[in-house]
């Protein structure tokens, strides 16, 4: 992902990303030097500029031309990440409760999109948390392990390199590199593959007969393992 993408992720549009990029190499432009030098057509160079106004990356300046000064990167992320926990509060009181899902079997599909499933299963586990991950992919986790381990909570991982993480059970095997499996407090589970960036997909559920499918298939491979071990 390069910096216009991720400007996008704040809502601007690919335009209006690329002028503020453009702006902040600058310093400022006015419209017309805008336009040149992004190769963007005047009008939409200037629809861009007073879109980058409008959602707070730009300021006016007004001289014998107007000329556009970016907003420093750190103040208009701020602003929006502020704005958007804002809405976030509000729709969490205003919209009406979900109804819990009784069992079903949900797919997710993107890596960027099972990730933050990984991050909210683990965040939100109140006791337990039993991951089964590639050493590598491990690492993208490591705060919210930490995290849960620093709260006394149970922390088992298995995975095919050393990964020291205090307060965790670590166990070593082979394990292929797209293959993930978790449990989090023997309620919800989520395993599938990574394969490349949006092909991943992975199945989720809270169904009581899948998570004890493999609450035990994950207590025979760490048996199997301490066996290998010489711990009985």
């Amino acid at each position: 992902m390069d910096n216009v993408e991720r400007l996008m992720e704040f809502g601007l549009t690919r335009h209006e990303a690329s002028l503020y990029v453009l702006l902040v190499l600058e310093g400022s432009l006015n419209g017309y030097e805008a336009a040149k030098q992004s190769g963007i057509s005047r009008s939409n160079a200037y629809s861009a500029l007073a879109g980058l106004v409008e959602k707070g990356a730009a300021y006016m300046q007004e001289e014998d031309t107007i000329r556009y000064t970016p907003v420093p990167v750190e103040e208009f992320c701020s602003s929006k990440i502020r704005h958007m926990e804002k809405k976030k509060k509000e729709l969490m009181e205003q919209l009406p409760a979900k109804r819990k899902n009784e069992g079903g079997y949900l797919t997710i599909k993107g890596e960027e999109h099972i990730c933050d499933k990984i991050i909210e299963m683990l965040t939100h586990a109140r006791e337990r948390a039993y991951v089964s991950i590639y050493n590598e992919r491990l690492e993208t986790f490591r705060e919210y392990l930490e995290q849960m381990a620093a709260q006394g909570k149970k922390v088992v991982i298995i995975t095919n390199e050393p990964f020291d993480l205090p307060g965790a059970t670590v166990y070593l095997t082979e394990c292929r590199k797209e293959q993930i499996r978790l449990i989090t407090d023997s309620n919800d589970v989520l395993t599938g593959e990574i394969t490349n960036r949006y092909e991943a997909t992975c199945l989720y559920s809270s169904n009581s007969n899948l998570v004890e499918v493999f609450k035990d298939a994950l207590a025979n491979e760490i048996q199997l393992l301490n066996m290998k071990k010489g711990i009985k």
